[in-house]
């Protein structure tokens, strides 16, 4: 197997182009069917075409399939010659499984946009640090495309702008004005009632602009390749991106001493903290910025704490493994480099 020493770059995505999907782990396919047709039909409604891994439907209690057939399914995917991006349905907690089983010389010769979340992080990571290929954390087809209106449609926007830009580089977001992770309407075929939208409460800690190579996701995930040969080095500048969901404050305490004792914060320029869903402050009422601020222990690194791109909704789109800015001053990040490649 060919490591690359630069980026792989995917070709970019446009409105009519096959996405495959695939259930790395829980098999939500089955369990949150509603929520599942739901998130087909909206990508249908929008122009893609759609191509189910052989796991759709499929459930083996905990998970969609054994691990080699888990490793099956997204393989297959990748062979597709029709397939231009390779989608998540859901998380879980047994990605990491995969890893040994994946076919990451095909990844090379064939690069095609991975993305997902939470629990694919195992994936995202271990085929950026085995192949160099950009993988985008962002929407997965249940809980992101199958969430109602009008949260669904902003995660698609910034979805549609990222993957679809045939000169992709310089890129600025744009913070959502709302978000919300209230879990109501899951996967009822109808909504109940309107979630609760809370006002953006995004934050740049630290002064100045960094700039530097974006590393992580979900932390919890992070944990089961941590060490690994496919766990990505963290290397000096890098900007480390990380989040999670449902997490307890001793949990997230736990989870950021772990980085702390890997000599992680000595080494990032800065620290991008996405927005924690449903948070359990263990009635201390105390943030995970907050957590992170002790445990650094006066060490001075910027924070942009509570970045849209987790478990919450609307979902921005973020590409791994390329140099973003962030901008503390006028409070903007951007994506600084080339992420797709130009070729159709």
């Amino acid at each position: 197997m060919m490591i690359q020493s630069h980026p792989l770059l995917a070709a970019p995505l446009a409105v009519g182009d096959t996405i495959g999907f695939f259930s790395s782990s829980a098999p939500a396919t089955v369990t949150a069917k509603n929520r599942f047709f739901r998130g087909v039909e909206f990508l249908q409604r929008k122009g893609f075409k759609l191509v189910s891994g052989k796991l759709t439907g499929k459930t083996d209690f905990y998970r969609s399939g054994t691990i080699k057939e888990r490793a099956q399914e997204f393989n297959e995917l990748v062979y597709n010659p029709d397939i231009t991006c390779i989608m998540s349905t859901i998380g879980g907690d047994n990605s990491n499984s995969l890893l040994p089983f994946l076919d990451y010389d095909a990844i090379i010769a064939n690069p095609k946009i991975i993305i997902g979340y939470s629990d694919t992080t195992a994936l995202l990571a271990g085929i950026y640090a085995k192949t160099g290929l950009i993988t985008f954390y962002g929407p997965a087809l249940i809980p992101s495309f199958g969430e109602y209106p009008p949260l669904v449609d902003i995660t698609y926007e910034s979805f549609i702008k990222i993957l679809t830009r045939k000169q992709s580089g310089i890129y600025t977001y744009t913070l959502p004005e709302k978000w919300s992770d209230e879990s109501i309407n899951w996967n009822e075929n109808k909504i109940l009632r309107p979630k609760k939208l809370y006002k953006n409460n995004c934050a740049f800690y630290g002064s100045g602009k960094v700039e530097g190579r974006v590393i992580g996701g979900n932390l919890n995930t992070l944990t089961g390749i941590w060490g690994s040969e496919w766990m990505p080095e963290i290397l000096n500048g890098d900007i480390l991106f990380i989040e999670d969901s449902r997490k307890s404050i001793a949990t997230v305490e736990r989870l950021f001493s772990m980085l702390k004792l890997n000599r992680v914060f000595d080494k990032v320029s800065a620290i991008i903290l996405g927005k924690h869903e449903l948070f359990d402050c263990a009635g201390s009422k105390r943030r995970p910025y907050e957590v992170l601020t002790e445990v650094l222990d006066g060490k001075q690194i910027p924070v942009l704490d509570g970045f849209d791109c987790s478990h919450t909704h609307p979902m921005l789109t973020l590409p791994l493994g390329v140099k973003l800015a962030i901008d503390f001053d006028n409070k903007n990040i951007s994506i600084t480099e080339q992420y797709l490649s130009t070729e159709k």
